[in-house]
């Protein structure tokens, strides 16, 4: 049986506003296997940052538990969660705004090896040394800064700090969206080769359907924040299930002149994420709706081995 690496449980993150409570991340499930990639997909808005966040406890819990390597890390405080974030990472969307511009590349890899203590001299430079050619970063840019890289070797040093703790689980949010095409695929590659060689598990975050079909081993579709779809990769692509997944896939470019694809499109107001109403969160925009959608919210249920959907659809 799969070692579970996450289990999130019932996550709930809302923030208050003056018109009310924003469900930015309501009532979301899954586990992880161990040295497995979980992608997290959805437009913009839908929660998946905010759920990746959840996940490492750069933010704090409404509701719900994350049980990480068959620990309930949810209210751990202190010097425990200092610890248990050496085995947590997270790679930044933005390789610029995520790293300091003031520091050079090896004082920026350096830092965290040092604030936790694990190193102390030589050893330290050894060691970032090491980080810089597991990912691809020539010597002769450690005392560079990070103006004077491109986006490809910035990104690369958030890679090296975010592998400096040898950490167990790294959240990647959305790590390749901000660069060209030819270097997300060279960034791909490195994180993939990364995993097989550090059993690392990974989320994946994106909204580029194309990127998590290559990249991850399941797939968990989000929508105004809840789980809508999750299934394996394969499965998912040749059988979705959910409307609004179906959608999303049919957006997808193909990459053929002259050749045409259906396309759904998908029409309505968006649901608002302030107090919500009990009903499907799609319903709005739905093409298939029918009154049982507007009466509940419909469960994510197992509809065949690993595939779950929240839609009374059959």
């Amino acid at each position: 049986m799969a070692e579970i690496m996450l289990e999130a449980k019932n996550l709930k993150k809302y923030f208050k506003t003056a018109r009310g409570l924003v469900h930015a991340v309501d009532d979301v499930s899954f586990t992880i296997e161990k040295g497995k990639t979980l992608g997290l997909v959805g437009e913009s808005g839908c929660g998946k940052s905010t759920t990746g966040r959840l996940l490492i406890r750069l933010l704090d819990l409404t509701d719900g538990s994350v049980i990480f390597d068959g620990k309930d890390i949810s209210k751990l405080k202190g010097r425990d969660m200092r610890h248990m974030r050496t085995e947590m990472q997270m790679i930044f969307q933005d390789p610029f705004s995520s790293i300091d511009p003031r520091k050079t590349v090896s004082q920026t890899i350096r830092e965290p090896i040092t604030a936790n203590r694990i190193l102390t001299g030589s050893a330290v430079d050894q060691r970032v040394a090491e980080l810089m050619e597991m990912v691809g970063l020539a010597e002769r840019l450690a005392d560079s800064y990070p103006h004077e890289l491109d986006g490809g070797r910035r990104q690369r040093i958030g890679i090296a700090r975010a592998m400096a703790m040898n950490p167990q689980f790294i959240v990647c949010d959305e790590p390749v969206s901000a660069l060209d095409v030819s270097i997300q695929a060279q960034i791909l590659n490195l994180l993939k080769e990364l995993q097989a060689k550090h059993d690392l598990t990974y989320v994946f975050i994106t909204h580029d359907l194309a990127v998590v079909n290559y990249f991850s081993d399941e797939i968990a579709v989000m929508y105004l924040g809840q789980i809508v779809e999750k299934a394996p990769t394969e499965l998912l692509f040749e059988n979705p299930s959910h409307p609004y997944t179906k959608a999303l896939l049919s957006a997808i470019p193909v990459p053929e002149y002259g050749a045409k694809k259906d396309r759904m499109l998908i029409k309505g107001e968006i649901t608002s994420p302030i107090d919500p109403p009990d009903e499907c969160r799609f319903a709005a925009r739905c093409p298939q709706v029918f009154d049982r959608c507007r009466q509940s919210c419909p469960p994510l249920r197992e509809r065949e081995s690993g595939h779950y959907v929240a839609c009374y659809l059959d």
